[in-house]
């Protein structure tokens, strides 16, 4: 099978890189909007600039290179910037889809496309996919628009991965996340405050790009929610971070999430239930102990 990438160079995107590079049934052409970050680590991978936002270069990149599966990571995920910049959000987060969507359509292309718990309103906790959205936050409004797009395209082949707090490192470029942020914070001896009053179930990177390939290999039609199966608070994620590396946990400070100021609103809840994931595709993601060792390892190889 041939799968195009978008967003390659992103967290789950350098994930996915490195999962699919390394299988001899998948031939891969990773895209995204800049310069391949990922030139020096994958010499040999395929890869082209693709503006997903460009509604002429994606039915020309995808007409020449002709996949038979696209998996969708690109997006502009940052909460506070999308209710900041709302057009910029709705046109890289929606429009780009409409023309991703259209385009594998008309090619006969599977789509597995990304989408977040944040489609929802988080007066509820574990969550399936049956459960009804209803978006706070522009950044979660224009991910719910993106998904009625894909489900409302005439003839596409699709499969919608929605997920929750996705954590990991990255091989190339810099974007922390809450394991590393709490890590680098308390080593430095620095006091935090960390929210106690959201749940999540946290998302391991790897295990997302295990999911979206199931999803692919599959050619899975529906909604699919992948995540880790505990529910914690960010709070909670702090201490077994400190735990974990033998740091201070008296620097760390429950808050709520009314403590700090941010353009966009938080659900207070959300997490999910994966089995649908299980059952259907055979997913099972790591324990939030087991991500915290494979990151680990993951840093320690860096550094």
């Amino acid at each position: 099978m041939k799968i195009l990438l978008t967003g390659s160079n992103g967290l789950l995107g350098q994930k996915l890189v490195a999962l699919l590079s390394q299988m001899p049934e998948v031939e891969l052409i990773a895209t995204a909007r800049g310069a391949n970050r990922l030139a020096a680590h994958y010499p040999s991978l395929a890869f082209q600039s693709l503006d997903v936002t460009d509604a002429a270069q994606v039915q020309q990149v995808l007409a020449h290179v002709r996949p038979t599966h696209l998996i969708h990571t690109a997006a502009m995920t940052q909460v506070d910037e999308c209710e900041l910049n709302q057009a910029a959000c709705w046109t890289q987060n929606v429009t780009a889809v409409e023309h991703l969507a259209a385009a594998c359509a008309q090619l006969d292309i599977h789509l597995t496309h990304l989408s977040t718990d944040f489609v929802f309103n988080g007066e509820q906790s574990m969550l399936d996919e049956e459960a009804v959205p209803d978006p706070i936050s522009h950044y979660g409004a224009s991910k719910l628009a993106a998904e009625r797009v894909v489900q409302g395209t005439p003839g596409l082949r699709w499969a919608i991965a929605r997920t929750v707090l996705v954590y990991g490192t990255l091989t190339a470029g810099s974007r922390s996340n809450i394991v590393l942020w709490v890590r680098d914070s308390l080593r430095q001896g620095q006091a935090i405050r960390v929210v106690a009053d959201q749940w999540r179930t946290p998302t391991l990177a790897e295990d997302l790009a295990q999911g979206c390939w199931l999803l692919a290999r599959q050619s899975a039609v529906g909604i699919y929610h992948l995540s880790g199966r505990e529910l914690l608070t960010p709070y909670a994620m702090a201490c077994q971070v400190a735990d974990f590396y033998k740091l201070d946990k008296s620097l760390l400070t429950q808050v709520d999430g009314s403590t700090f100021v941010q353009a966009g609103r938080r659900p207070l809840r959300t997490g999910f239930r994966i089995e649908k994931a299980a059952r259907e595709l055979g997913y099972q993601p790591h324990s939030f102990a087991a991500g915290l060792a494979i990151v680990a390892h993951q840093l320690a190889v860096m550094e």
